[in-house]
């Protein structure tokens, strides 16, 4: 967007935030109609939200009330929703609980990842954006409140909460590692302590061996909790990335590896 604003000679202001010295006086200078916010991890103070006569508008990548927050496209996949899409809503002191003006929704395919939705959802935004600027415009534009029964809420996604837990089911464990790509990642611990970040996954058969084992090849084989619905414990890791190398096959990493069946997979190691 930064690269955009300068090739169109559009005025252009970076601060680290806007309790930053100055910066609401910059902003205040522009003279604006009204604020646009997106994937701005900053919840705008009182001044700044009664600078513009308009107020100002949050982009948010969720149909409030459900997924508030700073992570909703990979809470969204992880809870296995079926659908999802974009909010335009007035900002408020509360971190998305202003009123929604439009909204837009789309299906969740059943491999898409955090990644692809959210390119998906930013140009359902921009889209969404200008309907209701143009809603303003004619003045046609009408608020919603939030329903507060519908409310669920998601945090900001940590560098650990990649880590993959293996005593998930398949499904889980799926929808895991759709949520954490293209960050931080869906990722484990070789015998030994390297990383090994999983990029696919796909549900295998049953086994008695506790979560986390690899269970041999030719297939990348490793048991996990069982599904109740189809008995399966176990899954087969279909594109690896082990770190400092580029992605690769599962089968074609454990040909040159030295796991072994009964290896543990997940362990962290103090060395």
């Amino acid at each position: 967007m930064a690269e955009l604003a300068n090739a169109h000679s559009i005025p252009l202001l970076q601060p680290n935030g806007l309790k930053e010295p100055g910066t609401l006086a910059q902003l205040r200078a522009l003279d604006p109609e009204i604020l646009v916010v997106a994937s701005y991890g900053e919840i705008l103070n009182r001044e700044a939200l009664d600078l513009a006569p308009h107020g100002a508008l949050n982009i948010h990548g969720s149909c409030l009330p459900r997924w508030r927050g700073a992570a909703p496209v990979q809470a969204a996949i992880m809870a296995g929703d079926s659908e999802t899409g974009v909010s335009i809503q007035r900002m408020v002191l509360g971190l998305d609980q202003g009123d929604v003006m439009l909204e837009k929704r789309t299906s969740i395919e059943p491999e898409e990842t955090a990644k692809d939705l959210m390119e998906r959802l930013a140009e359902l935004g921009g889209e969404a954006l200008v309907q209701a600027l143009d809603q303003l415009d004619l003045g046609t534009a009408k608020f919603i409140p939030q329903d507060p029964s519908s409310v669920t809420m998601t945090r900001k996604i940590r560098k650990q909460d990649g880590r993959l837990d293996w005593s998930l089911d398949p499904s889980a464990l799926r929808r895991h590692v759709r949520a954490m790509n293209s960050w931080p990642g869906a990722s484990t611990h070789l015998p030994g302590g390297k990383n090994l970040t999983v990029l696919a996954l796909k549900e295998s058969s049953s086994t008695n061996e506790p979560p986390g084992t690899f269970l041999g090849g030719p297939g990348f084989r490793v048991a996990c909790g069982k599904d109740s619905a189809t008995g399966s414990n176990s899954v087969d890791l279909l594109q690896v990335k082990p770190a400092g190398k580029s992605a690769m096959d599962g089968a074609a990493f454990l040909r040159g590896s030295k796991l072994t069946p009964g290896d543990l997979l997940g362990a962290e190691t103090t060395s």
